[in-house]
């Protein structure tokens, strides 16, 4: 249910991937504070979802990297201006007040915003579902894709369906003492072996090992149903064999899809699926919205992150000159700079006495 009252901001992000954490910081600079949107539960986008582990080798300055540690560091450099982040959120629809701002809703939150950035990435990243005949029927009862409330999981039977970081992560989480602790906890993956980091898959052995979790590899093929409730799970293993695992409650992890989603009924101009824009401002077709990384497409686009990072800065310029068109647009420093620096919440550094 959305809620009727509007949060008013001078700039709204949909997505908080790294191009996304990166606009704040440069809106920061320029003086505007943001408020951030995002379909996942967390900031760091397919950075954190996808690769969240794997090394990344072309960030200026960080000869290595991977994505869970950027989407930190960017976390850090942007807390300075205090953005506002609401996750599990899918943007909906935008529409052009009279005043000239724009109304954003999501199915839960309304936002009036005077800009719009659409850092989307290649689009909203989704679960993948779960095809089974009549298993649609549980979701939000008893099928979930992202770890569900406590009051779903203390003392329950859960499976979990995966082999990568989330499935490995939500399998110790259920399992470890908290309010999320499972009465027994299975995670089922197609074979034995998983793709986790190697602090988790260190714990995940451990509680293997002391029976707090039971792994099977295997493919989940049928469902078994009682009273209008999911009972049990057909289970064909390696040995072709055919298991039936009780459970209370599934949650099904098996990554992520990007889907253009909703972004395409915005009356945007496109080409390819892909925003067109100014590549001087990355100004949209519409005033006011602009569009940063690889959601967006002019001549000579390349898909890095390090294109989205000079987008973003482009694109604040762009706003704080439209927020204010009397601002006298001198460039600033952030070596010299007091404003920027007062911004940042620098304190004045003083050199060491000579000698």
């Amino acid at each position: 249910m959305t809620d009727p009252t509007p949060i008013h901001t001078d700039a709204l992000i949909i997505g908080a991937g790294p191009v996304g954490l990166f606009q704040v910081f440069q809106l920061g600079l320029q003086g505007i504070h943001a408020h951030v949107v995002d379909v996942l539960n967390q900031a760091g986008g397919q950075c954190i979802e996808l690769y969240a582990d794997k090394p990344i080798y072309d960030i200026p300055g960080l000869p290595y990297s991977t994505g869970r540690d950027l989407t930190q560091r960017l976390l850090e450099q942007a807390a300075p201006f205090k953005p506002a982040f609401h996750f599990n959120q899918q943007v909906s629809q935008v529409h052009r007040q009279p005043d000239g701002r724009w109304l954003v809703a999501t199915p839960n939150l309304q936002f009036l915003t005077r800009t719009l950035f659409i850092a989307a990435g290649v689009g909203a990243f989704v679960p993948k579902e779960l095809k089974l005949d009549g298993l649609a029927a549980f979701a939000g009862t008893q099928l979930f894709y992202r770890l569900p409330g406590p009051e779903q999981c203390k003392g329950r039977q859960l499976v979990v369906l995966g082999g990568e970081d989330a499935a490995v992560d939500n399998a110790i989480a259920l399992a470890a003492e908290g309010p999320h602790q499972a009465a027994s906890v299975t995670l089922v993956h197609r074979r034995d072996v998983l793709q986790a980091g190697p602090e988790a898959l260190q714990k995940l052995a451990d509680l293997r090992a002391s029976g707090r979790i039971r792994f099977i590899a295997g493919q989940i093929t049928g469902i078994e149903a009682r009273d209008g409730r999911l009972t049990a799970l057909a289970v064909n293993t390696p040995g072709d064999q055919t298991l039936s695992l009780p459970l209370d409650v599934l949650l099904v992890n098996q990554g992520i899809s990007p889907k253009l989603g909703p972004v395409a009924q915005w009356g945007l101009a496109m080409e390819r699926k892909q925003l067109s824009v100014d590549p001087a401002s990355f100004a949209t077709s519409q005033a006011g919205i602009y569009a940063v990384g690889d959601i967006n497409s002019y001549p000579g686009k390349k898909k890095l992150i390090v294109c989205g990072f000079h987008e973003a800065t482009l694109a604040a310029f762009a706003a704080a000159s439209y927020l204010d068109p009397q601002a006298s647009g001198v460039l600033q420093y952030t070596t010299s700079s007091a404003l920027l620096q007062q911004r940042l919440g620098v304190k004045e550094i003083t050199s060491p006495p000579a000698g």
